[in-house]
């Protein structure tokens, strides 16, 4: 009776390693190593502790799966000894399965970085055990599969992880959140020609004209405060009058004498926003005149309408006669 309480026991503990080998197999593997960095850059002290064995995937495979054979063979042998071979057989079937494959690994994997710091320390125990078995195999899986690859999601799945997570229950992310990192997620897909001013709205200045009070009644009904100035014809844009650097001018004076010859530059309708948004930084400027492949003035864009494009919505100040000048409304 001893004898056979010892042996029920001994299953008892190998049906629990059992559970913990598989469990771990799945929960610590699924476990990716690109996230654990991540979070350890973050202080997460679970991750760290996981990590010291993540880290070497292909070792710690095989120290679960030798290990979880091994129990599973032993399981067999020793009800092998308390009951006959079929129901032997059929008991040992039923303990690895329910408590050994499906219990543990539904708990674990949902638990699987709380779980395996936890347990760590005994997952170190079997890799120092198994160690002259499993380095050999694991170093061939090493050189025939490489290291593993690191995650690396695209644009659209970048987008998608973060509606996702805004949705989550417990997400402190909020919609404002939302739309700002989309909104910088899309923005280097788009091209200057999606956000420009067209040409048929934008307000134009000859080199010539006079600055009278006419002119400068016109210029601050317009909504705007940058004005491109041509010469000859549109496609020649020699500056950008600034309404501010009307204030307390005498009238009488020529745009194209007030006019700043750097205020602006050219580009291309195909640049994307990103490479935009570059060049507006390094000219320490808010306006570009875009032009088509064919050197033909097509519109303008600001800085302002980039910065809009990642917001996800219009900025409209005081001053605006437009909420959205794309739209003339």
């Amino acid at each position: 009776m001893v004898f056979s309480i010892s042996v029920v026991l001994i299953i008892i503990l190998l049906v629990a390693l059992s559970g913990l080998f598989s469990g771990l197999t799945l929960g610590l593997l699924g476990l990716n190593k690109t996230e654990l960095e991540r979070k350890m850059k973050l202080g997460n002290k679970k991750a760290k502790k996981v990590y010291s064995v993540r880290r070497n995937g292909n070792l710690l495979l095989c120290t679960l799966l030798l290990g979880n054979v091994a129990v599973n063979s032993a399981i067999a042998i020793f009800l092998g000894g308390i009951a006959t071979g079929l129901i032997a057989g059929l008991i040992s079937t039923a303990l690895i399965v329910v408590f050994g494959e499906i219990l543990p690994q539904a708990f674990i994997s949902r638990y699987a970085l709380t779980i395996g710091s936890k347990t760590v320390w005994l997952v170190k125990i079997f890799i120092v055990i198994l160690f002259p078995i499993c380095w050999p195999i694991s170093k061939f899986l090493d050189m025939v599969l490489g290291d593993e690859m690191s995650t690396v999601w695209s644009h659209n799945e970048l987008k998608e992880i973060v509606i996702h997570h805004r949705k989550s229950k417990g997400s402190k992310l909020d919609y404002e959140e939302e739309k700002i990192m989309l909104g910088a997620l899309s923005f280097s897909s788009k091209l200057v020609e999606d956000i420009m001013i067209s040409r048929s709205r934008v307000f134009n200045l000859k080199f010539d004209d006079l600055i009278d009070r006419k002119l400068i009644l016109k210029l601050k009904r317009s909504g705007f405060s940058r004005f491109p100035v041509y010469e000859d014809t549109i496609d020649k844009v020699k500056g950008v009058l600034f309404i501010r650097d009307l204030v307390g001018l005498s009238e009488g004076k020529k745009v194209g004498t007030v006019c700043k010859k750097n205020g602006t530059f050219k580009v291309l309708e195909e640049e994307t926003l990103d490479d935009l948004l570059r060049i507006f930084i390094k000219k320490k400027v808010h306006m570009a005149m875009v032009f088509n492949e064919e050197d033909e003035f097509v519109g303008v864009v600001t800085l302002e309408d980039v910065i809009e494009e990642i917001f996800g919505r219009e900025i409209v100040d005081e001053h605006d006669k437009f909420v959205d000048v794309q739209k003339g409304r």
